[in-house]
């Protein structure tokens, strides 16, 4: 047996993208490189580029079939098997084969070209795969018949797809470059709106996306790796606020990118007794660079600040930690233990944690500043170093003992009760204090060996000696507390402003504040009540203990899940209550302004109507009434001419009074929401005809193209005829001279559409917004006549039918207004 052929195949999106013209192109290049390639079939669908991209390449006469007294060209299987070219290019890989074919389906002509040991090149729309069928179906509003198995598709050794935006294939389309313009308005309005073409492509992507993770599983099956291969990776990057912030951020966001989909999440951890040394300015700004990095920032309080950070870790599901080198140097190190470093790697478990080196590594000074708060662990620190540095400083001060050494000696002691304090605190360097008076009179003081002082100005000397250790000892604590006081108001400053920041960068502040306290106090839950309405909601609200209650307002309240705080924490916390009393109460005022604006607008519409009033309707009432008074002055004296044009004036302005009238009432009872609309089952072709006669325009003025078959449209008949001549004028008046309006309908789902088409001037994408504003002149009629409410009206009206009315672009310039209803089977199912 050959063996078998290997299948490549082009996906696209949507047609237009060029996958043909990619294959094609692709055939060239193997051409070039001495592959022999033939073209099995190729479908240019009259497309000039790839017709010309196809010349030049060898390929197969087509098969013609007859079918139902059609002529029908078909790819010549036998042929290109008796060919046996190396590749062999066979477009549109889901086309069904004219009854009496070998096979049904392209795609089985492909099998058997594979089999028989061809390579081919092939394309394909997402839309025929058909795993896929009955989401396109529910994007696109089309069912598909054509469709080719997933399990054939995974058998291609390869699959590219073919991207092009979604507003560049519109884009393309419009320009006559995928099909004959007879057809790009219906094609623009109906399958290749933006929002079908974008939910095209990301399925298209997410298809591929899938099909390379089963690709990537077959593999290490195939090579019995076992081991887990987290291809797409949840970065958390540890920030302390120190200048290598930005280097561990970027690191930590060129990892993400490593695999598709990767996260960045950073995080800062704030110890309870207050934050270490950072820079509150570098948090800022290390913050806005995690955002920019399309990451996002927490914080959180944790009393050990390594088991914080991996916790905080497994909580969001992460793969990777990323850690700064410590700053600390080796005599550091020896004193105060492993860091923070050290300690996350033991406890990270399977999360990999990559130590970036960086230029603040090691550059601090040797000892570390250690009158920072001072916790169990440090007082217990302090006394080891009491208890093993004053064997050791006997053992090093014996070997020098003299008559004349015991001023050293008594310093020396002295400088070990100042360490001990900075290490412990006043407990552990009373301890080394007591200690070292006692070694001082049993080793170094006559007599040896006894607690006896010979001399008296020996004891005075001890007891200075023992009343200077405690006093030093008390400052250094004092010192200490001092500094624990204010590091504890630094952090609590700094969760302030994280939580400020969070509220004025979120849409929801409330629900940003909910976040970052829950956050900041490691709370399992918080949620905001009024009552037993939620008004906000953070994590998990525990069934089975009973919340912390704070009382924001007199109708609302904060309930917390989780350990009880601390009283330094409900003081933070009642600030984070004063924020939420400030935000409920913005929120409530935003609501009053939103409800007032319905009658600030009301007030506007008044006033422009009075405005317009004393300029609009002063001039038909002019004419109306100097053409009457004309006749009642001259009487008999007018000739039959005279009078008949002194009544087609005043006949003319009376009608354009009527017509303001009639206008100023519908647009006070579409703003009333008292507009009485009577929907039925309504034939857009029995209105646009009324419409046409109504503006008295010619054949040649107008195309038709009436394509929405039997559907009815659940409209107002009365209402749907005033905005098609209001919109059919507007079109006409812009349209340049001797080119027609296009009318034309369609159904798309459940809606009927309505287009009315115009190659004028269109209108700037900025002023789109501003013809449907009353008494706006823009693009609704001229600057002599009218109130300019003709599109305002026209959008009341189609909106009260529960339709829309929707400017878009003409392909090569002008504008075109899409009015579109629901059918009547739609309609009915809405209101039943």
């Amino acid at each position: 047996m050959p063996k078998r052929g290997q299948l490549r195949v082009l996906l696209g999106a949507a047609p237009g993208v060029g996958k043909t013209f990619s294959m094609l192109e692709e055939g060239r290049r193997l051409i070039g490189a001495g592959v022999d390639v033939v073209i099995g079939i190729v479908e240019t669908h009259g497309r000039a580029a790839t017709a010309a991209m196809a010349e030049g390449i060898p390929s197969v006469p087509r098969i013609v079939t007859e079918h139902r007294g059609v002529a029908l060209e078909e790819m010549d299987l036998g042929a290109v098997l008796e060919r046996m070219p190396t590749v062999a290019l066979v477009d549109e890989l889901a086309h069904t084969n004219v009854p009496g074919s070998k096979h049904d389906k392209r795609w089985q002509d492909v099998e058997e070209l594979l089999a028989a040991g061809i390579d081919v090149i092939s394309t394909l729309n997402i839309q025929h795969i058909e795993s896929l069928n009955d989401v396109v179906e529910q994007i696109t509003g089309v069912p598909q018949r054509e469709t080719v198995p997933d399990s054939f598709l995974r058998g291609a050794e390869q699959i590219e797809v073919i991207d092009l935006a979604p507003q560049a294939l519109r884009d393309r389309l419009g320009g006559g470059f995928v099909y004959p313009a007879e057809r790009i308005d219906a094609a623009l309005s109906n399958y290749f709106r933006l929002g079908n073409l974008t939910a095209l492509r990301e399925l298209a992507l997410i298809w591929l996306a899938d099909e390379v993770d089963q690709a990537l599983q077959g593999y290490r099956e195939d090579h019995g790796i076992d081991s887990t291969w987290e291809a797409r990776e949840r970065v958390v990057v540890a920030l302390t606020g120190g200048p290598e912030g930005e280097t561990l951020l970027r690191r930590g966001a060129r990892i993400a990118a490593r695999s598709a989909g990767g996260e960045l999440i950073a995080v800062h951890v704030t110890s309870q007794d207050g934050l270490r040394t950072g820079n509150p300015a570098a948090l800022a700004e290390q913050r806005a660079l995690s955002e920019k990095l399309n990451g996002t920032y927490h914080q959180v309080i944790g009393e050990d600040i390594p088991t914080a950070l991996v916790e905080f870790a497994r909580s969001v599901n992460a793969t990777q930690l990323v850690l700064g080198a410590s700053r600390r140097g080796r005599i550091a190190s020896a004193i105060t233990g492993p860091g923070i470093g050290a300690t996350v790697v033991r406890e990270s478990g399977d999360i990999d944690v990559h130590m970036v080196n960086h230029a603040a590594a090691r550059k601090r000074r040797a000892l570390p500043p250690l009158t920072g708060a001072l916790t169990r662990k440090r007082r217990i620190l302090g006394s080891i170093v009491a208890l093993l540095g004053g064997p050791a400083l006997t053992a090093l001060l014996a070997l020098f003992r003299s008559e004349d050494s015991i001023t050293t000696n008594v310093l020396s002691y002295q400088l070990l009760v100042v360490v001990v304090a900075l290490i412990g605190g006043i407990w552990p360097a009373l301890l080394a204090a007591v200690l070292s008076g006692i070694t001082l009179d049993f080793l170094f003081i006559e007599p040896l060996h006894t607690i006896h002082i010979h001399q008296p100005h020996h004891l005075i000397s001890l007891i200075l000696y023992v009343v200077i250790a405690s006093l030093v000892s008390f400052i250094v604590d004092r010192a200490a507390r001092y500094t624990r006081a204010a590091r504890r108001s630094a952090s609590e400053s700094e969760l302030l402003q994280t939580i400020a920041g969070g509220v004025l960068r979120g849409g929801n502040a409330i629900q940003a504040i909910i976040d970052r306290t829950r956050e900041a106090f490691q709370l399992q839950g918080a949620r905001l009540m009024r009552g037993e309405e939620v008004l906000a909601c953070s994590g998990e609200a525990l069934s089975d203990g009973l919340p912390t209650i704070i009382r924001v307002t007199d109708d609302t309240h904060l309930e917390l899940y989780g350990p009880d705080l601390a009283v330094a924490e409900q003081r933070i916390l009642a600030v984070v209550t004063a924020q939420l009393t400030a935000a409920l109460e913005h929120q409530h005022l935003t609501q009053t302004a939103q409800q007032i604006e319905p009658i600030a607008a009301s007030d506007r519409v008044r006033g422009a109507l009075l405005s317009a009033l004393s300029h609009d309707l002063r001039r038909p009432l002019a004419a109306a009434s100097a053409a009457v008074g004309g006749l009642k002055t001259a009487g008999p004296s007018l000739g039959p001419g005279d009078q008949q044009e002194l009544l087609d004036t005043a006949d003319e302005s009376l009608a354009a009074l009527a017509a303001l009238v009639t206008d100023l009432l519908d647009v006070s009872r579409l703003q009333a929401g008292v507009l009485t609309v009577t929907g039925i089952p309504t034939d857009p072709a029995e209105i646009v005809a009324p419409a046409l006669d109504e503006l008295g325009l010619e054949p040649s003025d107008v195309t038709l193209n009436i394509a929405h078959g039997d559907a009815l449209a659940h409209a107002d008949p009365v209402l749907l005829q005033r905005v098609l001549v209001n919109l059919l004028a507007n079109a006409h008046r812009y349209a340049p001279v001797d080119t027609p309006v296009h009318v034309s309908t369609s159904t798309f789902k459940n809606r009927l559409e309505i287009r009315i088409v115009d190659h004028g001037p269109g209108i700037p994408p900025e002023k789109i917004n501003d013809i449907f504003l009353p008494f706006q002149r823009l693009g609704d009629t001229d600057n002599t006549t009218g109130l300019g409410l003709g599109l305002a009206l026209s959008r009341g009206f189609i909106e009260a039918m529960n339709g829309t009315l929707t400017p878009e672009d003409t392909p090569g310039g002008g504008l075109t207004m899409v009015i579109s209803l629901t059918t009547t089977n739609n309609a009915s199912q809405e209101h039943a």
